[in-house]
């Protein structure tokens, strides 16, 4: 979470009008990497506060959290950073075996916004990012950075990158915006 190092803190690409292309960093949150057997994942569910995602790729979001499958085992977990030592006091009393591991200080945030949203992120990314479903996340490469990427909606992406990787991404996400706003 050390929102005061955040390495985008206060940065913005605005696009253009045409394009209406944003990008921006995100809001700080608290970040949880789980793992669980699936067979408890209505307990691990309770202990986040909200239920957990049963398919791979898939996003829940209630109560202001947010979790994402990404494998048969492994959940991302985002919260409000106010909220992150009662998800890890609810946890640490699971009776279940698990992993969480806070990983709040090591990502980023970073929103990508808009009609081009999808244009700007195919530019780094090698599968269909159009053909992602609304309410689904993976993980995957931008360049040579490996982020999580969540479509949120059909124009807004989020995406969660490692803090050291933030620039790399944050500085090809900018000149492909320069592009998009120039008909390149």
């Amino acid at each position: 979470m050390l929102l005061a190092n955040h390495p985008l803190l206060g940065k913005t690409i605005p696009g253009d009008t045409a394009s209406r292309l944003s990008i921006r960093a995100a809001e700080d949150t608290a970040r949880f990497s789980l793992r669980i057997d699936p067979a408890a994942v209505q307990a691990a569910g309770a202990a986040f506060g909200a239920p957990l995602p049963t398919r791979i790729g898939g996003l829940v979001e209630a109560g202001g959290r947010t979790a994402l499958q990404l494998g048969p085992d492994e959940w991302v977990l985002l919260a409000p950073v106010g909220e992150s030592d009662g998800i890890a006091d609810a946890f640490a009393a699971l009776q279940e075996p698990h992993s969480l591991v806070d990983v709040g200080h090591r990502e980023v945030g970073i929103l990508v916004e808009g009609e081009a949203a999808a244009l700007a992120l195919r530019s780094a990314i090698a599968f269909d990012v159009e053909a992602m479903a609304v309410g689904t996340g993976c993980r995957t490469i931008f360049d040579k950075a490996q982020i999580v990427l969540i479509r949120e909606d059909k124009n807004r992406f989020r995406i969660e990158v490692w803090r050291s990787f933030a620039d790399h991404v944050w500085g090809l996400l900018q000149a492909v915006s320069r592009e998009i706003a120039l008909g390149i």
